[in-house]
């Protein structure tokens, strides 16, 4: 069996994935369940991407899957750094107001909530919510999700008149993208 696998891989020449391969192969992972494999992916990913600089935007991608990984098999304390380095590339790439900054920001402050880090989360996913308004504007599902994630936050705290108002938008959201081209998108936000 070594035998072989040897003569396949000199006949195949010894090609190395590519970042996008493996991006690819830790998202489809991820989708499937298998949160190791996943983790392992996106982690060699990281590596790969640091070829092209350490501050180079997919490095960012790469540290996003990474820490989605590690969020979903609850290692708050692998995934919040990664997160963290993610978004300061992010920022540095972008600047302050790109759909990569908020959704690194929603996704470190649905971390912190889960973790009962209430007043991290708070201002996280707020200026999410600001920076989605006006990258996709006021009616848009992107902006939806996350403020299911701040009405989340306030629910978690007891604070049920902050949550509701959100509550009635996101219906609204939700009734207009009803037959959109994001039936998918609608469906996560019940």
């Amino acid at each position: 069996a070594c035998a072989m696998a040897l003569l396949l891989t000199v006949a195949w020449g010894c090609t190395q994935p590519t970042w996008e391969e493996t991006m690819a192969a830790g998202q489809q992972a991820y989708e499937q369940g298998r949160y190791g494999e996943a983790e392992r992916l996106f982690s060699a990913a990281v590596g790969k991407a640091e070829q092209f600089g350490r501050d180079d935007r997919r490095v960012a991608q790469a540290l996003s899957g990474l820490a989605q990984a590690y969020a979903v098999q609850n290692k708050h304390a692998e995934a919040e750094p990664a997160y963290l380095r993610a978004l300061q590339i992010y920022q540095a790439v972008h600047g302050e107001n790109h759909a990569d900054v908020a959704a690194t920001l929603n996704n470190l402050g649905v971390l912190y909530r889960r973790h009962g880090q209430y007043a991290d989360a708070e201002p996280l996913l707020v200026r999410a919510v600001a920076i989605k308004e006006e990258v996709f504007g006021p009616e848009h599902l992107e902006l939806a999700l996350t403020l299911k994630n701040l009405a989340q936050l306030y629910a978690s705290q007891g604070q049920f008149a902050r949550a509701e108002p959100l509550l009635k938008r996101i219906t609204v959201i939700r009734e207009k993208a009803q037959g959109s081209a994001h039936p998918d998108l609608a469906k996560s936000l019940d």
